[in-house]
């Protein structure tokens, strides 16, 4: 990529002033205007009270509004992200919402393996790169992002331009919302209907204070993608073995890159009614070899969960609406 040229990439040729830079390693005229001028320099005036406003009165209708959402996903790493990307792009009137636990959305991919710089994804996974604009480097048989956090910067830059997504991150998701379903022959199972959230730093406390309850959000359909096991981690399918809709989990295997992208991917899929789970949190469901640095499977388990959810989002939506 060139020098700084103005383009914010709000509409590919702008720097959302309406001006526009004339040529690669050139600033946009208002801000090269400013240049040079810094003794007379001045922001404009503004009181504390306008700023606090201006953020909680976004927020506050942001919760009022998500707290009916289409799709919930749970976990903004490279997969829980490119399931928004491409759920919200083929279908914009969806209301998706994306919960992350950490201030940072991104999980592990703001860096390669071993705290390097570069990410390697294996092909086919580059037509993932070349949708979202994130520039590679073509080795044959893979494709290196010549680094980590040019990839998911871009990914969460396009995640957030899209009006029908909204990120609530530093916010934990502490269980999952149910319905009870009763099979022709009287047995029971349950339907995933939302989330229950909090504060990811209340949820980190329970133990040391006094009872804090949670809020919820409802939806219809939840994308679970939480990674493997760790404090956050695989928290959906742990919690299907606490409610006794999975027996147990399957473990997550050594790993094997060969074998285990293939099976994160095709075994990204609905596993119970109203609950998508891909990426690493899979690999703790069904046994899967872990992949270790190499992030093809995490951006394509995205997509094709994104892929399920469309499958069966009129059918959970009407029944959420009974």
């Amino acid at each position: 990529m060139g020098p700084f040229n103005g383009d914010d990439g709000n509409n590919g040729n702008g720097n959302g002033n309406g001006t526009t830079a004339s040529r690669p390693g050139t600033l946009s005229k208002p801000l090269a205007d400013l240049m040079g001028s810094w003794d007379d320099f001045a922001f404009a005036p503004i009181r504390e009270s306008t700023v606090s406003r201006a953020m909680t009165r976004r927020y506050f209708a942001d919760l009022d509004a998500y707290a009916e959402s289409d799709v919930v996903i749970v976990g903004a790493g490279s997969c829980g992200l490119s399931a928004a990307y491409t759920l919200a792009t083929l279908r914009p009137s969806l209301r998706i919402a994306v919960v992350e636990a950490g201030v940072a959305p991104g999980g592990g991919a703001w860096l390669g393996g071993q705290l390097f710089s570069a990410m390697v994804m294996r092909k086919p996974a580059d037509v993932f790169l070349a949708e979202v604009g994130v520039p590679f480097e073509d080795e044959g048989d893979y494709v290196v992002v010549r680094h980590a956090a040019l990839f998911t910067s871009t990914v969460l830059a396009r995640v957030l331009a899209l009006p029908n997504v909204k990120l609530f991150n530093a916010t934990a998701v502490e269980d999952l919302i149910t319905r009870p379903v009763v099979a022709a022959d009287g047995s029971t199972s349950v339907r995933v209907a939302g989330v229950v959230t909090n504060w990811t730093l209340v949820s980190m406390h329970h133990d040391d204070q006094s009872c804090m309850d949670p809020n919820t959000i409802n939806a219809p359909l939840v994308i679970s993608t939480t990674g493997h096991d760790g404090p956050f981690g695989a928290f959906s399918v742990k919690r299907l073995v606490s409610m006794r809709q999975v027996e147990t989990l399957g473990g997550m295997r050594g790993l094997d890159m060969g074998a285990a992208e293939d099976a994160i991917v095709k075994g990204t899929r609905e596993v119970v009614p109203g609950l998508i789970v891909g990426g690493m949190e899979l690999s703790e469901l069904d046994g899967a070899n872990r992949m270790g640095p190499t992030f093809g499977a995490m951006a394509l388990s995205g997509v094709k969960a994104a892929e399920e959810a469309l499958k069966v989002f009129d059918l959970r939506k009407a029944q959420n609406d009974e």
